[in-house]
């Protein structure tokens, strides 16, 4: 072993706190059965050792010196110069050692034997050195005596003349350059000179290819392709030995250990190096993977994906490729050749032979995740997806992913497990089954076959701990809310957002109403008792609503807000039914309701009818008409709503208007009556309003009003009724001499007179300048507000007109104001008569000129001129010129001028005159 102490850690590893009690005692009883040691078990139990051939097939006193195996044939060099072939048979039995297995599996009843075939005498009295099969070609390498000799593979008989000899050690090139099936290629070390020579060897005779020389004399030797590998006297190089570069890699004790050399992949081998490291190394000298912790001491080395083995003097040591880690080790001593045939990997001893047979990559993937080994357990099975077909490897794959999911899952890893669950493509109901009654009860889910974990539910792996089981639910919501709307939940939508609803309620969390009022598939009566069941009486109503039960929504709501059921989700929950009925198209449904919103608040209830759009206004279940009808019981409702028709959406219908100020006017006299000063702010916006109406609508009944209004202090009100009669006289009176009013009666004039001509508004400026001059009594602050009309207003009269109504007492620097204004007001108008006439000359001028210039350029008129119109000749000197240089008839030009007439009437008929 590379570790002094793992020996004694295995010997002494307390199985009671990893392993549970009944597949401990399956392990150990498989393990006594096979004979084995506790601490073969130490790590992942990748490979097992079945002896395959003893001492039964050698003469006492021959020992084993190399070895090559292809397929069932396996060759045996020994001391005494004999190649010895065996049939190597691989069996399954059902017992092993005596004892009955309980679920026996194959590679646990698997052995070997073998039977002895032949046997060959080279004669030499030299020990076989090495042993190298061409099975494409039937033959047998043999090289012995520092010679290569080629024998048939089945006879063992010799090839006449194919012999190589001064051979120090030789290789088969794996990856052959030359493309031939019928050859192989043979890099060997020369024993005589520094140089490696390439052999191309075919059934019948041997060719020197290429010879290439070496910086010193090599004494190991492995190929790829162009590239050689080869362990000089003190240092590893990589030769290509078709450009002659050579490429340093690190140096070795050669005086301490014997220097090994063994191709993994394309263009990379691993070797054997100082410190007790298996380095790899490509061609480049470059080091893709970490190296691995050998013994000082090795041996030799054998490759079997994803492992690398190597035996010293008392272990068959394994490391894994990915990690570089030490996964098993097996006690084996005396041994002296380690190497892989074709997936096969054989250990001997000087007198034995035995086999390391492999355990299914799916069985170590599952022993690793049993032990909670989950990063191991994932680089395994990456590692293992070239030696699997890809289908079969990507269900392993996803399934192991999931595996490992669940083992990140229990041990509150979430952000780990939930990467696993995404990449596996986890079917999400077998996590949510997980949590007692999340599922739909509709739901016909059943979880898979075997199962991907140990556990009934969230109660068993948390055992009970409700800390853990809350840190469990929050997961679960986090991820279900990441994936509802991803590929991960298609096909079990109604399994994810039932779920997630039930996990809301239950954490009485914010995100519980977003799911609701958004686009989700909860299965509703599952859903519904759950949401009863935490009292979410609110999101209840939601459901119902998303569900097309609107009546069922409302009248859950209706019953919170009457205090029926408790749930403070929405303080403001009658002004959202209120909204909810106003945008609901269920006729039936807000007129169940109407009388309910207005009972509780008329103001707000209301606006189930004011806040309708346009198009539903004029449906007959919600017209005009048929809504006044029903507010007539509900005043502040009802003028509201007709505030809103005449106001807002502008109905220019009598009976709205009229009505509207019917009811202003009743509320003011209520008001009135009531007189009581908290009522006097809402009494004065009261009569804002009805003002507002009275000045700009012009459909309301002004004789009805003005019969109303008698005996009442609405003077305002009366005066804007007499203007709308165009009795000017009477409202000014009103506004100027009962109320004294004068900003008002400026007002007056100005509103009454928006949209008239100049005429109409220096009229009503006028009267009320008289109505300010002939005072009914002797009043100076008339004087005065005569006098700042005129100053303010100097452009709303008729200067000559004032100056013959004014007293002649009044001074010029009393309305200094007006007659300068009145001045600039006429200079003013004059300059702008002025410019008009400069205008209207200056464009006089200007056709005049373009007129002149016509007349200066001649027409020639001659009997090659033809009309532009109608391509006739002219008969007759006269014609008429366009402004565009043609020349036609009269006639013609006539003609056209009228049908151009006709065509613009008939494109434009406003433009008749």
């Amino acid at each position: 072993m590379s570790d002094p102490g793992m020996y004694s850690c295995c010997q002494t590893w307390n199985w009671e706190g990893i392993v549970s009690p009944k597949i401990r005692t399956i392990e150990f009883y498989l393990m006594d059965a096979l004979g084995l040691p506790l601490y073969f078990a130490m790590s992942v139990q990748a490979f097992r050792l079945v002896c395959a051939s003893e001492k039964e097939h050698l003469p006492p006193g021959i020992q084993i010196e190399c070895l090559e195996c292809c397929g069932h044939d396996l060759y045996i060099g020994t001391n005494d110069s004999c190649i010895h072939h065996l049939l190597l048979v691989e069996e399954n039995n059902t017992e092993v050692t005596g004892l009955p297995i309980v679920q026996p599996s194959d590679h646990l009843n698997t052995s070997f034997t073998t039977t002895r075939q032949r046997q060959r005498q080279l004669g030499l009295k030299k020990p076989v050195c090495e042993l190298r099969a061409a099975s494409a070609l039937g033959r047998l390498l043999v090289l012995c005596d520092n010679t290569i000799t080629l024998l048939c593979s089945d006879s063992l008989e010799p090839v006449a003349g194919s012999k190589i000899r001064g051979v120090l050690s030789f290789t088969l090139n794996e990856n052959p350059v030359s493309g031939d099936p019928f050859t192989v290629e043979v890099c060997l070390i020369s024993s005589k000179r520094r140089t490696v020579q390439i052999f191309s060897v075919s059934q019948e005779r041997v060719q020197l290819v290429r010879e290439v020389s070496t910086p010193e004399q090599p004494c190991a030797i492995s190929a790829d392709g162009h590239f050689l590998c080869l362990a000089l006297s003190s240092r590893y190089v990589t030769l290509n030995y078709n450009t002659g570069h050579c490429q340093d890699l690190f140096p070795y004790p050669s005086e301490l250990k014997r220097p090994i050399i063994k191709r993994i992949s394309r263009q990379e081998f691993l070797l054997a190096g100082p410190g007790g490291l298996g380095m790899f190394a490509t061609v480049a000298g470059i080091s893709q993977r970490a190296p691995v912790h050998w013994s000082e001491n090795v041996i030799g080395a054998a490759v079997s994906f994803p492992y690398v083995l190597a035996l010293d003097e008392e272990f068959v040591s394994v490391h894994s490729m990915l990690d570089q880690q030490q996964k098993q080790s097996l006690p084996f001593k005396e041994g002296i050749i380690l190497q892989d045939f074709e997936g096969r990997v054989i250990v001997a001893t000087s007198n034995g032979v035995y086999v390391l047979i492999p355990l299914p990559l799916e069985k170590q993937i599952q022993d690793l995740l049993s032990n909670q080994r989950v990063e191991e357990a994932l680089l395994l099975a990456k590692g293992a997806r070239h030696n699997i077909p890809k289908e079969k490897f990507q269900v392993m794959y996803r399934r192991i992913l999931q595996q490992a999911g669940f083992i990140q899952f229990a041990q509150l890893q979430f952000l780990e497990a939930k990467e696993l669950f995404r990449t596996s493509h986890l079917d999400i109901r077998e996590l949510i089954s997980l949590y007692p009654l999340l599922l739909p009860s509709s739901s016909a889910f059943i979880r898979v076959h075997p199962p991907l974990h140990e556990y009934a539910d969230l109660n068993q792996m948390t055992r009970g701990d409700q800390e853990k089981v809350v840190k469990c639910k929050r997961f679960l919501m986090s991820y279900l809310s990441e994936i509802r709307s991803t590929e991960v939940a298609n096909g079990y939508q109604e399994d994810v957002d039932t779920a997630l609803l039930k996990l809301y309620a239950e954490a009485d969390h914010e995100s519980l109403l977003d799911l609701l009022v958004s686009d989700n598939s909860c299965e509703v009566s599952d859903s519904a008792a759950w949401l009863e069941k935490h009292k979410k009486y609110f999101a209840l109503g939601l459901l119902y609503h998303y569900n097309k039960q609107d009546a069922a929504a409302v009248q859950i709501w209706v019953r919170i807000v009457n205090g029926e059921l408790e749930d403070h989700t929405r303080p403001d929950l009658f002004e959202y039914i209120v909204d909810f009925l106003t945008f609901s198209n269920d006729q039936h449904l807000v007129w169940q309701y109407a009388d309910w919103v207005l009972q509780k608040s008329e103001q707000v209830g209301v606006q189930i009818f004011t806040k309708r759009s346009s198009e539903e206004q004029l449906q007959n279940g919600f017209c005009p008409d048929k809504i006044v009808s029903h507010l007539c019981k509900y005043c502040k409702a009802l003028l509201i709503y007709l505030e809103h028709l005449v106001i807002e959406k502008n109905i220019q219908k009598e009976k709205y208007h009229t009505h509207l100020a019917v009811l202003y006017l009743e509320e003011i006299l209520r008001l009135n009556i009531a007189e009581s000063s908290d009522n006097m702010a809402e009494l004065e916006d009261l009569r804002q309003r009805f003002q507002n109406l009275l000045q700009q609508s012009d459909l309301y009944r002004v004789l009805l009003l003005i019969d109303k209004i008698k005996g009442t202090d609405m003077h305002k009100e009366r005066a804007i009724l007499h203007g709308k009669l165009e009795e000017h006289d009477q409202a000014l009176n009103i506004l100027v001499h009962q109320l004294k009013d004068f900003a008002s009666a400026e007002n007056y004039c100005m509103w009454n007179s928006r949209g008239r001509d100049n005429h109409y508004r220096k009229r009503l400026f006028q009267l009320l300048l008289s109505s300010y001059l002939t005072p009914s009594t002797a009043d100076n602050s008339l004087t005065v507000a005569a006098v700042d009309l005129l100053n303010n207003h100097p452009t709303e009269f008729d200067a000559s007109s004032v100056l013959q109504l004014l007293p002649e007492n009044w001074s010029v620097q009393l309305l200094s104001p007006f007659l300068a204004g009145a001045m600039r007001e006429h200079v003013h108008s004059l300059r702008m008569s002025q410019v008009a006439v400069g205008l209207a000359k200056a464009e006089n001028i200007i056709y005049k000129k373009e007129k002149l210039n016509m007349k200066e350029k001649p027409v020639i008129l001659s009997e090659k001129k033809f009309c532009h119109l109608c391509r006739k000749p002219f008969q007759e000197p006269a014609f008429v010129r366009s402004p565009n240089g043609h020349i036609v008839h009269t006639h013609c030009a006539a003609s056209q001028h009228v049908n151009s007439s006709i065509d613009g009437h008939r494109s434009n008929p406003s433009k008749r005159t």
